[in-house]
This record gives structure tokens, sequence and C-alpha cells, in this order.
């Protein structure tokens, strides 16, 4: 890329007046630095190993000592800002097929996608930077903002929402479902029943643009995880054990879930174990629990008495702290 354009497109500044006039690849990784390449200094500290390898630009927003006047040092505001308006304009150039949609769509598309016609940006810019440079000409993309500013896309559409349900549910759990899409039969799905309009969306989205997918080993996706544990909190096998923990991340999905497992398990005891600063924006209900840290976690589920315990705003890592390695103990002989 031209020296020239290239300052002009990150709204930048040149600290000096080096000799090139040109960059081969642009990276903010020091290991993909090469001879003639432009380093991208999101660590400040790697700039002078960048020239060492070659580099023969160094794109700043750090008071930085110019230690090599031939290259070229432009001096921006931000770095992360510099680095989205480059992946703009080199985006742009291709002309993809932008779409986004919730995390949990964005997670099931991932999982299912069989297909390299569209690239699924489920983690940060930073680590799709490489795919993105690489990406072809009119391909979909798929993202959520909580992962990618919209800014880097120029035209970005939702991905629609589901009106008419294809998929007719043979059978079901609250963890598990048998169902039928396309008129193919899917058998004891991990998946919970809960996921389905997340799932069809994207279905009618890969479906309505011949995008491959198989629907095939679902996997945990930090949503809606179910637990089964004894009342020692020992991790069993699905569907090995009458207690469930159910973990979610996202508060902004409790008020769903609550609904569903109303519906789902009327039957059931449940509780909802929820942040205490958050539990005044649920409606009142005697099953709701708050909670500062682990041990209020752990101290509700050892006096309750329950099925299912959805605990929001935590992860089954929590089941790894020592505050549940709370063993009952053993009557002595002596």
């Amino acid at each position: 890329m031209n020296l020239a354009n290239l300052t002009a497109l990150v709204e930048g500044n040149l600290a000096n007046s080096p000799s090139i006039t040109s960059f081969e690849e642009v990276h903010f990784e020091l290991s993909k630095i090469r001879r003639g390449d432009l380093f991208i200094a999101l660590n400040h500290e790697n700039i002078e190993e960048a020239i060492l390898n070659g580099a023969y630009g160094i794109l700043f927003d750090k008071p930085t000592q110019i230690s090599d006047q031939e290259i070229a040092w432009i001096k921006v505001a931000c770095v992360n800002k510099a680095l989205l308006r480059l992946l703009r304009f080199h985006v742009l150039q291709k002309s993809p097929k932008v779409y986004y949609c919730d995390e949990i769509s964005l997670k099931l598309a991932s999982q299912i996608i069989t297909s390299r016609d569209i690239l699924i940006l489920n983690k940060s810019l930073k680590e799709h930077m490489h795919e993105l440079y690489q990406l072809q000409e009119k391909q979909f993309i798929l993202f959520s903002k909580k992962y990618i500013n919209e800014e880097l896309f120029v035209d970005a559409k939702p991905l629609n929402k589901v009106i008419n349900s294809t998929i007719n549910v043979v059978e079901q759990t609250l963890f598990e479902t048998s169902f039928i899409y396309d008129d193919t039969y899917y058998e004891r799905q991990l998946l919970s029943p809960f996921f389905l309009p997340y799932l069809e969306s994207v279905l009618q989205f890969f479906k309505h643009n011949n995008i491959g997918y198989q629907l095939r080993n679902f996997s945990p996706i930090n949503h809606f995880q179910a637990v089964f544990t004894n009342i020692h909190f020992e991790v069993k096998d699905f569907g090995k054990s009458d207690n469930v923990l159910i973990f979610e991340s996202s508060f902004e999905l409790v008020k769903e879930q609550i609904n569903f497992l109303k519906k789902q398990a009327n039957w059931a005891k449940i509780l909802y174990l929820v942040p205490s600063s958050k539990i005044g924006q649920l409606e009142e209900n005697k099953n709701i629990f708050g909670y500062e840290n682990l041990w209020d976690i752990m101290h509700t589920l050892k006096s309750q008495d329950y099925h299912f315990a959805l605990i929001v705003e935590q992860s089954a890592d929590i089941l790894n702290n020592s505050v549940f390695e709370v063993k009952t103990q053993q009557p002595s002989l002596f």
C-alpha cells in the first residue's frame, strides 16, 4: 500500500521524512512481520524487534523515540481505531454480503457450518485479522456486535427473525431435542428447545443463500448450560442426577429463560440465583435469590431443595473453585 494513501486513511501524521514510499503488507503480530511490511504497534514494546525483522514502517500512538530515519513513523491518535479504518477499507474493496445477529445464533452457526462461502466472526477483531485480509470477493460475513465493531462494515443487515417455524419437534426434554428439519430426522440432539428459535433463523438464512451446514454434535455454548451434579457438587454424566445447575453468562437472557423454565418444567422446583444488584430488574418471585459471591451461591444451593437452579452471570467453571469442595462429613466410629 502507498505510504501517502495509508497515512491519510488512518488519519495519521508522518513523524519523519522516510525514504520508503510503500509497504508490502500490514501486520500487528510481531511474528508475521517481514521485510517491507508496516507494523501496527498495539504493543509498544515490540517496535524495535519489528524493525529488526525488516519493518518498513511503524504505526504508533504513544510517545516514541525514532530509532531509524529510513523507515516511516506514522503517529495516530489511537492505534485500534487506525486498525479498524485499515480493515474497513480492505473489506469494502471485497464487497462482502454482511449480516449480524445475536451471540447465540452466531455460536450455533459456527457449530453447524460446513461451507467456506461464509466467514463467521465469533472472536475479537484482532483474532480475525488474517481471515479478513484473506476475504474473497462477495463472500458472506456473519458477526455479532458483542465481538465486532459494526463500524467495520459499510452495510450490515440483521439476520431475519423466524415467522413460521419449520423445525418439527418430535420429542424434547429441557436439554435435549429430537426433531425433523427439511425432511431429515435428528434424534436426541444435545440442544435445549430454548435454542430452537435461534437455530431456525440461522438455518433459514443458510438455506436461502445455499450455505452448507450439518446438524450434528452440538456442544455447550456458555448459555443455558446444564450440568448434572450430586449434593456435593460433583459433576455427573448427562441425565444421571436429579439436581441440575444451569449456567447463564448473560443477564439479558434471564427473563426469557425464566419464562421458558416455567412453561416447560412447571412441575419442578426451580431456583434462580441472580447478582443482588440486578434482582430489582426481575419480577418478584419467591424462588429468586440474590448473591454477592460464590459462598452465597453455595449456601443457597445447600440450604434449598430444587430440581433445577439457574445461576446467572456465572459459568460452570465455578464448580472447580474450592468453595464447592464441600463434602458431607462421615460419622466416626470412635
